[in-house]
């Protein structure tokens, strides 16, 4: 099996680095222009589509009309719903025989996440072009590896990020609205935890010190996200596209993806691995469980109250959790609270970035008195 990684020498100089795709597109229609972009950038011939069902059902029709006569071929393959190891290496054994030059991951994070894994086997590039806007994924090069239980079981780490990220807000617009919500807490972390690792001085995920863009994207993230989150919402309720859509998508997926990578991660995110071990807490998605992840490192950290209550505000407003109940977890039973603290601080985890050792007892501690904040709130 083929895994590229950035590898940190030791006994290197501390550097900053910043990272990211080699072009973003976003906008109404920008479906159309898929075939124009992927010229821009050298390719022709055969492209190997990663396609989940609603990138089939709304943009193969489009593939397979606008790009044949562009000299490229697409072969769209159905995702089959989970980023395991199980899926990739099925795709990978598809792809190998196809003759692509690139492969595009169509669909939401965990299409994207499969999408980068397959071109990285076949060692093809990766074009990213997501319809939703439900997590910080199609910017990055990582991928989120899932288990047979649904729990967090790795990650892999790509040498190279994707050629393009191509966002059609049109498709975004229409999308359940739940997703653009869970978005919006995967987004809204991003600033937070950048802050935390700007004072920790710890490594981001692209193997260095977090640079002052990093941080000051993740920072415009969390602005854009407070100033324009529930009237986004309200345009995709109405299925329209509007300016407050279009720079919430541009933070869900431009925004935090740079600012995650090389701005770095801390509690929120480790919460929420720590949250995939609970069955119960499947039903909810990605930037739901990260949701509750902030609100669990702003308490552990001590944040100031005006600051944690405005999130919890926020998230109420938009309708993210703000109680265990909410991801599934029942707070008055210890095991699970436990499960989680624990899963949360293990070796290599990004609770260890903030600027003061983590235990899994003060995680179980921030757990419950972020639950009660909730509570209260409710």
């Amino acid at each position: 099996m083929a895994h590229t990684s950035t590898v940190v020498c030791l006994h290197q100089r501390p550097l900053a680095v910043f990272a990211s795709p080699g072009r973003y597109v976003q906008g109404p229609g920008a479906t159309h222009e898929l075939g124009n972009e992927l010229r821009r950038l050298g390719l022709s011939g055969r492209v190997l589509f990663i396609a989940g069902g609603t990138a089939q059902r709304q943009l193969e029709p489009i593939w397979q009309r606008e790009l044949p006569p562009l000299g490229l071929e697409p072969l769209v393959l159905p995702f089959g719903g989970e980023c395991s190891e199980a899926e990739i290496q099925r795709l990978v054994a598809q792809g190998q025989s196809c003759a692509a030059v690139a492969v595009v991951g169509a669909g939401g994070g965990k299409v994207s996440d499969t999408a980068r894994a397959v071109a990285d086997e076949l060692g093809l590039p990766a074009i990213i072009t997501p319809t939703l806007a439900s997590t910080d994924s199609p910017c990055s090069a990582l991928s989120v590896i899932y288990g047979a239980g649904g729990g967090v079981e790795g990650f892999r780490f790509y040498n190279r990020h994707p050629l393009l990220v191509l966002v059609d807000t049109t498709v975004v617009a229409r999308a359940p609205k739940r997703q653009l919500v869970g978005g919006l807490g995967d987004a809204l972390a991003t600033w937070f935890e950048a802050r935390t690792v700007r004072a920790s001085g710890r490594h981001t995920v692209v193997g260095g010190l977090p640079t002052t863009t990093g941080t000051a994207l993740a920072k415009l993230c969390c602005e854009i996200l407070l100033a324009d989150g529930p009237a986004a919402c309200a345009a995709v309720d109405a299925g329209a596209s509007t300016p407050a859509l279009e720079r919430v998508v541009e933070a869900n997926n431009l925004l935090s993806g740079l600012g995650f990578e090389s701005g770095g991660l801390a509690v929120a995110h480790a919460v929420h691995n720590g949250i995939t071990e609970i069955p119960s807490s499947h039903r909810c998605i990605h930037g739901e469980k990260v949701a509750f992840g902030l609100l669990t490192q702003l308490v552990l950290e001590g944040q100031p109250q005006a600051e944690i209550m405005e999130i919890l505000r926020f998230q109420k407003a938009v309708g993210l959790p703000i109680t265990l109940a909410e991801v599934g977890v029942d707070a008055t039973n210890t095991e699970p609270l436990r499960t989680i603290a624990e899963r949360s601080v293990i070796p290599g985890e990004s609770s260890h970035n903030e600027p003061f050792s983590v235990s899994a007892d003060a995680v179980m501690d921030a757990l419950k008195a972020a639950d009660q904040l909730g509570r209260q709130l409710h």
